[in-house]
């Protein structure tokens, strides 16, 4: 916050700098005269503490839009950064400047009605002497009670207002007629934007109506802290596990059930009202989703329900959009969501994000003399009347429309002298929904178009119950008399084509010869459109319709409310049979290869019509499919060779972007692109949008791949080129261009042209010099973008692995935008080879919630494992990640797959390569899927086993994962296995000798009396032996840590785990998450400051502890959270700590526990750390002692200046544990450094209990020194020599790694790998959302681990 001290006279006050510009801002600024948009804006202060704002009126005539007042209004204000705007409000004013008057109406189609009556107060301090006039909202009829108290000196427009404000009748009508928007609350949305996102508990009126609620309902629910196994990864809304959606509970009965949810009752909806929603269908059990999963209904005033909208029934992990078009219903009327179901998990069917769009019937305004006004006093285009549409709300614009000629057939009394004979088997027939089913949402069109219900009649063909014999029906009109251009024959109609057996619609004229004039092909949805055909011939004529059907399970089309205008005249001449075109020659292929980007036929007619401008007709592939107001039209000029799409007008009603769609094309290759060029020209600054969308053929509609707004130049040649990545897609699809233009008029047009479609075909695959090795410094080398999945990686730039300022790819989980679950990368195909390979890659998974990572191998089928994983916090740091692949016999291809199991972390890779060999020793070995070469030996065999399985003894979970799905190394110890004095040995593969010492850390599980002893070696591959851990006690059912110092001077070596049997029953002993260190082990209770990894300390993976994670990060390597300037240890910003941020993408009060090993029984512990708090944190952090329950020792919530020492003693007489929980505020964090436990002297520096020695054996490096030092000293001139000798050609085999794909060639990674750091630590995952675990970290033998900060 800045202060500003202003004088004035004498007198002096303190006021932010927002609120000492805001004083100076003028209230009011509209032109001097005329007719023009303005808009409200409520201007508010950015500043800290300061919640001023001020409401300022700016009303100007060069404004064709609302939006364009605001936008540059607010831009000009918010260009320091000291204030922030909103538009509350548009409408209009008429300001007659000679006779001083100004009349404030109207509203704006973005942004809602202003409220005029503080329009009016700010302009009457402007124009003092003015006479003002407003009107609040539609005017409403008074009533007796009005009357009375204008009798009685009350003013009755003053009463009428506020008693029409509060009345029933303004409830729920899409307008808000209340200065608050009160009568638009809980009326399926949310006052004033008209959006329901179900985050608050009342649901926007919303209520469970299921029958058998018990068995099957609604429920609004949220995903949670943990990933579940149905139901969607987060909510559509804030994209995260903290946010609602309503969804379905589980089922399984008998036969089908039926979920129901209400809205509350609306009025009325006037024509292009439609509803905006998200949903969700996953059929996560494998139980089928049935025909109709989810669908929506109207429930009619009086008129019973009728069907609106039927999405695909597949089944797909994530959110899909989709526009319910509700349409004219001129009832109160309520909406209804059902789905039904026999067997479904929770959560599989869910709606979230609903909004309702130009609900409102026009509003009262000042019609220009070419529109129509309606009683109503609103207005409506002369292209609106008499068009067989109720588009004023109350009748006006279809009156008298007999009278003039016009004639209205809505087939509920008749087909209107339509003939529906045909010489085709296939019959239009009169019917209704009633009439078709009342009980399968999926037959029929669900209503008719003239009065929106399921009793209304309409003209309909679909596949009949005997199949399909022919594939198209035909209709025609009555004989009609010749027209011209002065009155032509205009014919309006409203088609319903929806589903997969909608083929087509073509009008046709029938004179002397057969031709079409009019067509629109294939499905558009569960709408009504509107179409207008106008007809001029010189020639008795008939108008033939013609609808081609093809053989799928469900749709049809049918055809409602033809208008014949007073030029369509029934002639009296005789009928002469008119000359057939020629039938169209039958496909030169099957259906799917049709725009395969391959070319199967001869001269390439397969591919001719496809939407490539390449091909001499390839621009007639493009096909209008627009239902609103702007639509598409192809320009073609014979003498110029000119072509290109534009945009105009176009007769639908929806206010919905103009769009035009290829056939079904592909499947498509990785690298396939689409290239185009795109003008957007004219006078006005700002011209419209133009954007790219993929239509799946399963998924549906996608995302938009490329959009552009605003203009590329004033004239028409201000072309500009497009080269868009479409990527690999599975199933066919469409590409549609969608545009909308600000105006349509000769002084702006949206064109696009030149069209093509580069390296498409689904078997090409580019050679990539460096196969599937890649830094990902100029490209994706051999991988590619999933065009399936959810969401993408990028490529970040200045963090990456190689260069520390170069590329590497990321997800970011706490990006707002992010939805669904997955993001994935996937390979090019690799050939089979004579052996395995091993992947090896460096990555980063950091945050308090970070997700998953995962490698995946697929087969040529499909069918998917995971080779490696890994999730929750691993510091902000790079780790090498080694993935063994098995060797395989078919093509395959691998796959980094990033999950969104967490919302508040980031995943990234970097530097990945791909040899054809097998990995090497491992480093780190959490037993998850694999042994990571461990081997048995001695009496019984190790086992390696799961948690799962009960029946047996062991851990009821591993370690790693703390789960039943994890995995871990098991010896079962009961006598009648092992008997008493008998051995079994776990041996690691061998390791490489070093000359530093390392420590292995490792976790085992001791269960049942008398489970016998463990005890670690490290042994050599020449000389003995050495102990360097041991114990032999039942340690109940709980996970330990242990760890040891190895010092092998350079001599390879192996780890063997030792277990000797005592007799006991039903006794194990259990081994999981054993790694290696680059530095020697901590002695237990010295300080750990956090340079080195966590030392013994470990986040917990049990979620029922808690949900988050401590994290670890210095102030040079953080990039996103706020943290302190330096470390305790170090006092700089390269030192470490760990710390727990409070963020909006999980929930307030969440924890994170730090655990300490377990620690003895003691009369006197001093635990003793340092703390970072800042005062802005409302997050705070407990001590416990964890012994047969929580016991707290201290609590900080604030900690005064940078760091902060903290301590307390412990006592406890038995094992214990220490926890350090930090709990998640609304901002802030915490911060930890300098970790201190002193086992057995109290924080008086008193010596409390008796010092005992560890249980790890430290002098396990001074004996294995001794063995191999008379070998040190007779093999080091020998070694050196060759050290020397091969270190010149060892140092290209490290950065030319050989691919199957590209053999020898790869990236040199030599320079950016130094020795192993000591700061090695491997945390275990948390919120595994498989059922598969961890795989095996391991490591190549010239490649070593390395840990970069």
């Amino acid at each position: 916050m800045i202060p500003l001290t202003l004088t004035a006279g004498s007198q002096m006050c303190t006021q932010t700098r927002a609120a000492a510009i805001m004083a100076n801002i003028q209230q009011a600024d509209i032109d001097p005269a005329g007719v023009f948009k303005y808009v409200l804006i409520r201007v508010h202060s950015r500043e800290e503490g300061d919640d001023s704002e001020v409401d300022i009126v700016r009303g100007y005539g060069w404004a064709e839009y609302h939006a364009d007042i605001y936008e540059k209004v607010s831009e000009e204000l918010e260009k320091d950064g000291v204030l922030d705007c909103e538009c509350v409000g548009g409408g209009r004013i008429r300001h007659d400047a000679q006779d001083k008057k100004i009349h404030v109406y109207g509203y704006s189609m973005g942004y809602g009605r202003a409220n005029h009556a503080v329009t009016t107060e700010k302009l009457k301090a402007k124009y003092p002497g003015y006479e003002f006039n407003f009107r609040r909202f539609p005017p409403r009829p008074l009533d007796a009670a009005s009357l009375s108290s204008s009798a009685a000196g009350v003013n009755p427009i003053t009463s009428a207002d506020s008693l029409c404000c509060e009345s029933p009748g303004n409830k729920c009508d899409f307008v808000c007629d209340c200065s608050d928007c009160s009568d638009e609350q809980n009326c399926g949305y949310a006052q004033r934007l008209f959006v329901c996102d179900f985050e608050d508990a009342g649901l926007c009126g919303w209520k469970d109506q299921s029958l058998s609620a018990a068995e099957y309902s609604w429920q609004r629910q949220q995903r949670g802290d943990t990933l579940s196994h149905s139901g969607p990864s987060s909510d559509y809304t804030t994209g995260t596990g903290t946010g609602w959606f309503m969804g379905v509970s589980a089922v399984k009965a008998d036969s089908s059930r039926t979920a129901v949810l209400d809205s509350p009752e609306m009025r009325q909806s006037s024509p292009t009202c439609r509803l905006r929603l998200r949903y969700f269908l996953w059929d996560s059990g494998h139980t089928n989703l049935g025909p109709a999963p989810l669908w929506a209904s109207v429930l009619h005033q009086d008129s019973g329900e009728a069907v609106v909208w039927r999405p695909e029934a597949t089944s797909v992990r994530g959110w899909r959009e989709e526009t319910v078009f509700l349409g004219r219903i001129p009832t109160a009327f309520r909406i209804r969501l059902n789905s039904q179901r026999s067997a479904g998990q929770r959560g599989d069917v869910a709606v979230d994000q609903l909004e309702f769009l130009d609900c409102a019937l026009p509003l009262p305004q000042e019609c220009p003399a070419t529109m129509l006004p309606c009683k109503n006093e609103g207005c409506v285009t002369q292209q609106q009347v008499c068009d067989g549409s109720d588009d004023c709300g109350d009748g006006t614009d279809e009156e008298n429309c007999e009278s003039e000629g016009y004639q209205l057939c809505d087939f509920d009394n008749g087909t209107c002298a339509w003939d529906l004979r045909s010489v085709s088997r296939l019959k239009w027939v009169r019917t209704s929904q009633e009439n078709i089913s009342t009980s399968d949402p999926l037959k029929g069109p669900g209503r008719d178009h003239s009065s929106n219900s399921a009793a209304g009649h309409f003209l309909y063909v679909t596949v009949p119950d005997g199949g399909l014999t022919n594939d198209w029906a035909s209709f025609q009109s009555r004989l009609l008399d010749p027209t011209n251009t002065s009155h032509p024959c205009k014919m309006v109609m409203y088609t319903h084509q929806f589903g997969p057996r909608s083929g087509g619609l073509t009008v046709l004229v029938a004179d002397k010869n057969i031709y079409p004039v009019w067509e629109r092909g294939g499905a558009l949805g569960d709408v009504w459109v509107k179409a207008e055909v106008e007809i001029v011939t010189s020639s008795p004529f008939q108008i033939v319709l013609m609808a081609a059907i093809r053989n799928f399970t469900y749709g049809g089309i049918a055809i409602d409310s033809i208008m014949l205008s007073p030029g369509c005249r029934v002639s009296s001449e005789n009928y002469t049979l008119a000359n057939f075109p020629k039938s169209p020659k039958d496909p030169c292929t099957e259906p799917d290869k049709m725009c395969d980007f391959k070319q199967d036929c001869p001269k390439a007619e397969d591919e001719a019509k496809c939407g490539d401008f390449s091909y001499t007709d390839g621009s007639s592939g493009w096909t209008d499919s627009s239902i609103g107001s702007q639509g598409w039209k192809l320009h073609e000029n014979s003498t110029s060779k000119e072509e290109y799409l534009y945009v105009v007008q176009a007769p639908g009603q929806q206010l919905t972007e103009a769009q035009t769609r290829t056939p079904l094309l592909g499947p498509s290759g990785p690298v396939c692109s689409l290239s185009f060029d795109f003008a957007l020209t004219g006078n006005p600054d700002h011209i419209g949008e133009l954007s790219v969308r993929v239509i799946d053929s399963v998924l549906g509609l996608q995302p938009k791949l490329w959009e552009f707004s605003g203009k590329t130049g004033a004239e028409e040649g201000a072309w500009r080129s497009v080269n868009l990545t479409i990527g690999a897609r599975k199933h066919r699809f469409q590409l549609a261009f969608e545009a909308r233009a600000r105006k349509l008029c000769p002084c702006a047009k949206i064109k696009v042209q030149n069209v093509g479609f580069v390296n498409c075909y689904a078997e090409y695959l580019p050679s990539a010099p460096t196969g599937l090795s890649c830094n990902f410094e100029d490209g994706l080398c051999g991988w590619y973008q999933d065009q399936s999945d959810n969401f993408d990686w990028r490529v970040a730039s200045g963090t990456d692995h190689t260069i520390g300022g170069g590329k590497s790819l990321v997800v970011d989980m706490w990006n707002p935008s992010l939805r669904g679950m997955f993001g994935r990368l996937v390979s090019f195909p690799q050939s089979p080879g004579p052996s395995g390979y091993c992947l090896t890659f460096f990555y980063k998974l950091y945050g308090p919630n970070t997700g998953t990572l995962n490698v995946k191998l697929s087969d040529g089928t499909g069918y998917e494992i995971i080779l490696w994983t890994r999730s929750g916090a691993h510091g902000n740091m790079w780790h090498e990640g080694h993935c063994p692949v098995p060797h395989q016999l078919t093509s395959f291809q691998l796959m980094f797959e990033a999950v969104r199991s967490g919302f508040d972390g980031q995943v990234a890779i970097d530097d990945v390569t791909f040899v054809e060999r097998s990995c090497s020793a491992p480093r780190a070995c959490s037993f998850e899927g694999h042994r990571c070469g461990y081997t048995s030996s001695g009496r019984i065999q190790w086992l390696h086993r799961s948690g799962g399985n009960t029946t047996r003894p062991g851990p009821k979970t591993d370690h790693t994962l703390e789960t039943q799905l994890g995995f871990y190394m098991m010896a079962n110890t009961g006598a009648d296995v092992l008997p008493s004095g008998s051995t079994t040995v776990l041996t690691s593969p061998v390791r490489q000798g070093t000359t530093k010492t390392e420590c292995v850390h490792f976790w085992y599980h001791m269960g049942g009396e008398n489970p016998g002893s463990l005890t670690v070696y490290m042994k050599p591959v020449t000389g003995h032996r050495v102990k360097i851990f041991s114990d032999t006690l039942d340690q109940g059912d709980v996970w330990r840590h242990g760890n040891g110092n190895i010092t092998s001077n350079l001599v390879d070596w192996q780890l063997e785990f030792e277990v000797v049997g005592a007799g006991g029953g039903d006794t194990h002993v259990a081994v999981d998450d054993v790694s290696f260190s680059a530095h020697a082990c901590q002695h237990q209770g010295s300080r750990c400051n956090l340079e080195r990894g966590m030392c013994s300390w470990s986040n917990t993976q049990n979620t029922e502890l808690d949900k988050l994670d401590w994290e670890l990060t210095s102030w040079e390597t953080e990039k996103h959270y706020s943290v302190p300037a330096e470390d305790h240890s170090l006092g700089t910003e390269k030192g470490h700590f760990l710390f727990f941020p409070s963020t909006n993408r999980t929930t307030d009060n969440q924890n994170a526990q730090l655990l300490s090993p377990h620690l003895p029984s003691t009369k006197g512990t001093c635990m003793k750390f340092w703390a970072h708090i800042p005062s802005s944190s409302d997050s705070l952090l407990r001590v416990w002692r964890l012994s047969k329950g929580f016991h707290q020792l201290m609590e900080v919530r604030e900690v005064m200046g940078l760091w902060r020492r903290f301590q307390v003693d412990i006592t406890s007489a038995e094992e214990y544990q220490i926890v350090l929980e930090g709990i998640k505020g609304t901002s802030g964090l915490v911060a930890l450094d300098d970790i201190e436990y002193t086992v057995g002297i109290n924080c008086a520096n008193q010596v409390t209990d008796p010092q005992t020695s560890a249980k790890r054996d430290n002098v396990g490096g001074i004996v294995a020194s001794a063995i191999v030092v008379v070998l040190l000293i007779a093999t080091l001139v020998a070694l050196l020599f060759y050290y020397l000798r091969t270190r010149q050609m060892m140092e290209p085999k490290t950065s030319s790694l050989s691919s199957p794909s590209s053999a020898d060639v790869g990236f040199a990674n030599t320079t950016y790998e130094p020795e192993p750091v000591d700061r090695m630590m491997v945390p275990p995952a948390q919120n595994h959302p498989m059922a598969a675990g961890f795989n095996n970290i391991t490591f190549s033998d010239d490649i070593r681990e390395v840990e970069v900060a």
